[in-house]
């Protein structure tokens, strides 16, 4: 039997998560591949003893992103196939690619971007943005780690932390959207350049967060046809070709515009949509064929 390896973190470190990959194990099973799911830390897996390696829930990559990327250069040189390639999981590692996607004329959050944080530099964002309240995060991040929602009147009281945490780091500043709190955020789910089902993400209330490790809610939801065209012209602006993406959207001012498009480790929330996870694995066989 053909095997594929779902890449993630140590088990230990995944209590908190909610992971629903086991869902596509019984579709893989009845299509000819075994499953076995092996942390990206591991020092002592052959990466040749598996057909395939689709990047999964590896959620703690951004603590030692070198060492990550080290890893999936070590998948790539062996005889497995990497998903999603290499080298759009590199440009997408850093959300500095959200630049290109501007470039590119495809709407996204405003954003500004910085080397190393300032006071000064820092202060000036809220006109700059034309907001009295900015999100500001790192470039390289996940799971809203090192994420801080701060109102004008409140940024004297960062200075000294932020300066700590984003020292040499690079960073980015986001006007505060008050649609995430009224509205939600959307994920919508393409699989193959196909699209497959949408997310409604709501925080949970006195929360900016959506994601369900912080309390937030989640909903399925039917995405209108604007929706879908904006996704759409991201995925187009890619460099490469893609097993799975996830388009994160936000409505910005009556339009919609892209918070990020992931990429790498994404949760695919198979739950949302009892289909999805056959769907995703007839994609999978019809590009690579069924296991033998």
């Amino acid at each position: 039997m053909s095997r594929i390896c779902f890449l993630s973190m140590d088990v230990e470190d995944a209590e908190g998560f909610f992971v629903y990959d086991d869902m596509l194990i019984p579709d893989f099973n009845a299509s000819g591949y075994e499953v076995e799911t092996v942390s990206w830390r591991s020092t002592t897996v052959n990466w040749n003893d598996f057909d395939h390696v689709i990047v999964r829930s590896p959620w703690d990559y951004q603590q030692a992103p070198e060492a990550f990327i080290a890893c999936l250069e070590a998948i790539d040189a062996s005889s497995a196939t990497l998903h999603n390639p290499l080298s759009l999981m590199k440009w997408n590692i850093e959300k500095t690619y959200l630049r290109e996607l501007a470039e590119n004329d495809v709407p996204i959050v405003p954003t500004v971007w910085a080397d190393t944080y300032s006071a000064t530099w820092f202060e000036a964002q809220f006109a700059a943005l034309r907001c009295d309240e900015v999100v500001i995060k790192p470039a390289l991040s996940a799971n809203s780690d090192d994420t801080f929602r701060i109102h004008q009147s409140q940024a004297g009281e960062f200075h000294a932390k932020l300066s700590e945490l984003f020292k040499d780091r690079l960073l980015m500043v986001q006007p505060f959207l008050s649609s995430v709190i009224t509205e939600g955020e959307y994920s919508l789910f393409y699989f193959g350049g196909e699209y497959s089902h949408t997310l409604l993400k709501q925080p949970k209330a006195g929360d900016f967060r959506v994601q369900e490790e912080h309390g937030g809610r989640l909903s399925a939801y039917t995405p209108t046809a604007d929706m879908l065209t904006a996704c759409e012209a991201a995925l187009g602006a890619m460099p490469t070709d893609y097993l799975y993406a996830r388009v994160d959207l936000i409505r910005v001012n009556g339009y919609w515009a892209i918070m990020e498009l992931e990429l790498i480790e994404p949760s695919l929330y198979f739950n949302i949509d009892p289909t999805s996870p056959k769907r995703f694995v007839d994609v999978f066989v019809s590009r690579f064929g069924k296991g033998h």
